[in-house]
């Protein structure tokens, strides 16, 4: 029987923080207790936190590793490996990897990318050489026309355990009606359009969403919860948008942009997430409400790194102390249970016997908290 003892930590429980020791068994935890062991093989952590391994919903981290510069092809293996060691040294030991299945631009780096990413993720995962699990996160963007034939792909792998829909067409969502001259003004920076052809690509757009959109929302909808596999809405902004993903069956809002938005999808029962960076900036980068505003008003559940690994742990206890009624294990949960109970894996995300030893050892400084060590399933990754 393999047996550690971590003892004379902060053990922060869901529901309280209290001093104590806990045991691993053959990759679980079988006991957790107050107090200092005095056994001699005990692990003293010396006063530091030690949590359940964070649960990432979405991120493309690891797109950078598959193309570190445009036109640059990276193997993908190596690719891979560098984005589950950058996961695992932020505390992050379940990672639902995003890929993008369409994109606005049908022939972007995202959609090229996509089988090569799919495998790579798959295949390590696979064969066990990942430091933390690696799940799929399938971005679904319904305005796009061959979403389906890249769904009805990928939807089969086992590894598939959240599909988010999301729909980027100008007059929709993160771009509403009067939004549309940021829409023109990004779109083209990013792709070089002249004022003729962002014209034309604006009118493509709102065509393919009118066309498309709704009709793959449901049918998308009905495949993943007629599978168990859970879903997300994706920049909902109106209390419309929050009962029509609720009368769909999704179980996570990704990245509401209003309040009004958070609140009615909060209340219908989904888990409103959040970005990290969001908090650690103090605001939204592109304008949307601020996640800081969602907690102080009670209504923000999940929170995701998104684009930079590092950010789930800092934004966890930066919420601590911000103007809301969060305790430090309800901060916790946002990036531990909740996104597991989300995501319907009941295994992991809290610290309780007989769930997954995926552990966190963490020592408080004044700068940012300080990942000391991290086991997944009771073995040390970092």
């Amino acid at each position: 029987m393999n047996e550690q003892i971590l003892t004379n930590a902060q053990l922060i429980l869901r529901d309280e923080v209290v001093q104590g020791t806990l045991v691993v068994r053959d990759g679980n935890i079988a006991e957790i207790s107050e107090g200092k062991s005095q056994l001699s093989q005990a692990d003293d952590l010396a006063g530091d936190f030690l949590l359940p391994g964070l649960i990432e919903l979405h991120t493309d981290n690891q797109e950078k590793y598959f193309t570190p510069r445009p036109k640059v092809d990276w193997p993908a293996h190596m690719a891979m490996a560098t984005h589950d060691a950058q996961l695992v040294a932020a505390g992050i030991t379940t990672s639902f990897d995003s890929v993008a299945l369409g994109d606005v631009a049908g022939d972007s780096t995202r959609v090229e990318k996509l089988d090569a990413m799919v495998k790579a993720i798959v295949a390590s995962q696979n064969a066990g050489i990942n430091r933390a699990d690696h799940l799929l996160h399938l971005r679904c963007e319904v305005s796009y026309p061959g979403l389906m034939d890249f769904f009805e792909r990928y939807i089969g792998e086992d590894l598939v355990k959240l599909v988010s829909l999301m729909d980027h067409a100008p007059g929709q969502r993160q771009f509403p009606p009067e939004n549309i001259p940021k829409y023109r003004e990004y779109y083209q920076g990013k792709y070089g359009y002249t004022d003729t052809e962002i014209d034309t690509f604006i009118v493509e757009q709102q065509a393919n969403s009118a066309k498309y959109s709704d009709r793959y929302r449901r049918t998308i909808c009905e495949i993943c919860n007629d599978r168990g596999i859970a879903t997300a809405s994706h920049d909902d902004a109106t209390i419309a948008h929050a009962q029509e993903s609720a009368e769909l069956g999704m179980q996570v809002a990704e990245f509401t942009t209003t309040m009004e938005a958070a609140k009615a999808s909060h209340e219908l029962g989904l888990k409103v997430l959040m970005g990290a960076p969001n908090v650690v900036r103090g605001g939204s980068h592109s304008g949307n409400i601020a996640a800081k505003d969602l907690a102080k008003a009670g209504v923000l559940d999940i929170l995701s790194s998104d684009y930079y690994p590092s950010s789930l742990l800092q934004a966890a206890f930066m919420v601590v102390d911000l103007d809301n009624d969060y305790s430090l294990s309800d901060a916790i949960a946002l990036v531990t249970a909740n996104p597991a109970q989300a995501s319907n894996l009941f295994d992991r995300g809290v610290l309780q016997q007989g769930l997954r030893a995926d552990l966190v050892q963490v020592k408080s400084h004044q700068v940012m908290p300080l990942i000391q060590r991290v086991w997944n399933q009771g073995k040390r990754v970092f």
